[in-house]
């Protein structure tokens, strides 16, 4: 039995220790927005932030994660979808197909944490995940909507 702190909530996961977060989320607390894509911590999509970091949930095992560590899944980031990022993301009409978008928000809201005006360079460094249909742009643009919005944290 695990004890994870997810979206504010302590909730108790009965999975192996070595059961992805990705999984414990998905089929075990039910939050469904955090994506399943290459299984091996390269495309992005089940970025979550642990602690305000940015991590990949399909590798890591619930057993490397504690309860004192706050996890944020995109159900957690603006319960109503008026983050930032997501209101850029809509106003610009930054996915197509959507699958990556949640992993993308992650990170894209983590980068805006730390680097509140970034430039293309930084947006570059820290955008790793991959987007199958070649949105990069709508998303770099999203950043920079957003950023000018005033995003802090």
């Amino acid at each position: 039995m695990a004890r994870l702190n997810v979206n504010g909530t302590v909730v108790e996961v009965n999975a192996s220790p070595d059961t992805p977060l990705l999984w414990a989320l998905r089929d075990h607390v039910g939050l469904t927005g955090t994506k399943y894509g290459c299984g091996v911590a390269q495309c992005g999509a089940c970025t979550v932030h642990i602690d305000g970091q940015v991590m990949r949930s399909c590798t890591l095992p619930i057993s490397e994660v504690t309860e004192t560590q706050k996890i944020v899944t995109i159900e957690g980031l603006s319960p109503d979808g008026s983050h930032p990022v997501q209101v850029a993301w809509r106003a610009l009409d930054v996915p197509q197909c959507g699958f990556c978008q949640s992993g993308m928000i992650m990170a894209a809201a983590a980068l805006l944490a730390e680097k509140p005006r970034p430039t293309d360079e930084d947006i570059d460094a820290a955008m790793t995940n991959i987007c199958r249909c070649g949105t990069y742009n709508r998303v770099r643009a999203g950043i920079h909507q957003a950023a000018r919005g005033g995003i802090t944290g």
